[in-house]
């Protein structure tokens, strides 16, 4: 019984076998003629603004931005829109910047007992240094190792 099956096994791979490769013909010349027809519209004056809705569609993919589809407020509302969410970020980061909120946190940890930092060497990070920090950055890209 075993030898049967294998038998039906064999056969059945070798017409899986026939199948994928006639599949991946067609997906071959399929793909070729899509590519002819892109090319030759390319050459056109329609094909120039094709080039730029190509590059703009690949930058916009490799935004980190473009990952980010919801966020919440202060309140727990969530925010879908992009200029929401912008102005979300802008709005944490400044907070976070000026030290708004800093105080509770800071008497929660004196009270608590927990070593607290010495506000003598902490000091406020100025515009121009976040400025220059932002220009050494390059494009879309984080400073500093992964």
């Amino acid at each position: 019984m075993s030898s049967r099956a294998d038998g039906e096994r064999d056969v059945s791979r070798a017409r899986y076998k026939v199948v994928k490769k006639a599949a991946k013909k067609t997906i071959a010349v399929a793909k070729s003629l899509a590519y002819d027809r892109l090319y030759r519209r390319l050459g056109t004056k329609e094909g120039e603004k094709d080039v730029f809705k190509l590059a703009r569609a690949r930058e916009r993919r490799t935004r980190d931005l473009d990952v980010m589809r919801c966020i919440k407020d202060e309140n727990g509302k969530e925010l879908f829109e992009g200029a929401e969410i912008k102005e979300r970020w802008q709005r944490y980061f400044s907070d976070l910047l000026h030290g708004v909120g800093m105080e509770d946190s800071r008497s929660k940890e004196q009270e608590g007992g927990e070593r607290s930092v010495d506000q003598r060497l902490c000091r406020r990070i100025s515009k121009n240094e976040i400025k220059e920090a932002m220009r050494k950055m390059p494009k879309g890209k984080v400073e500093g190792r992964d």
